[in-house]
């Protein structure tokens, strides 16, 4: 069997977003319309700071989310329009 670049590409998609942590940062940051740091995040969330770090990483890595540093502070956002308006879509449905 072949499977194709993009069902591949659309596979990790739907994995990154399987995850209902990972879902709800970005429908918080969506709330926000700006960058949110990392405390901010996990006070809206409440999970532990290890488990947050590495479901934003995971959501960086795959294109989702940037990140800028202020001082010892790190600020998330969501990269592009594109992804604001999937995530507005799907919390709508």
């Amino acid at each position: 069997m072949v499977i194709s670049k993009k069902n591949i590409r659309i596979a990790e998609v739907i994995k990154a977003l399987g995850h209902a942590v990972r879902f709800q940062i970005l429908a918080e940051l969506l709330k926000v319309e700006n960058d949110c740091n990392v405390s901010t995040i996990q006070k809206i969330l409440k999970v532990p700071q290890s488990a947050l770090s590495q479901h934003l990483t995971l959501l960086k890595n795959k294109g989702f989310l940037n990140s800028r540093s202020y001082g010892v502070e790190r600020y998330y956002f969501i990269k592009d329009a594109k992804i604001k308006t999937y995530i507005r879509n799907l919390l709508a449905s």
